[in-house]
């Protein structure tokens, strides 16, 4: 596949990223982590780092789990390879964070692994129905 099938893929899985991950903290789970993780939270969102693990992130679900489930032609695959990633990436964040950080809510824990299985999940989907497209 040419370089420009690569870029268009990771451009696209990093919006619907970005757009997904962004609705969820900003408006459906806002107040929830708000009182969970109140003490905890900067009082500015540091952007460049915010940025940078949404850049890795979604490299990381691109060549682990999209790549792999176009090879296989599952959208299956994708689902439940985005979930496991999902699961594991979220789990080391949140599991040290409770193994670790004084304070650290463990009632974040469970709805915070949740949201990385589907978020991820999701996004591989959609990735996956996007490079379809573009070799169509």
């Amino acid at each position: 596949m040419p370089v420009a099938y690569y870029l268009k893929l990771y451009a696209s899985c990093t919006a619907v990223f970005f757009a997904l991950d962004i609705a969820w903290l900003g408006f459906v789970a806002k107040g929830f982590y708000q009182r969970q993780m109140g003490h905890l939270l900067a009082e500015q969102t540091r952007w460049g780092a915010a940025i940078l693990f949404y850049l890795i992130y979604v490299a990381a679900i691109v060549v682990l789990c999209v790549l792999p489930a176009v090879e296989k032609q599952s959208i299956l695959r994708a689902l439940a390879l985005g979930g496991v990633f999902g699961l594991a990436a979220y789990a080391a964040f949140d599991l040290t964070g409770l193994a670790l950080l004084k304070g650290f809510p463990a009632g974040v824990v469970p709805v915070d692994l949740a949201w990385g299985v589907v978020l991820t999940a999701c996004v591989s989907a959609a990735g996956y129905l996007v490079a379809g497209k573009l070799t169509a």
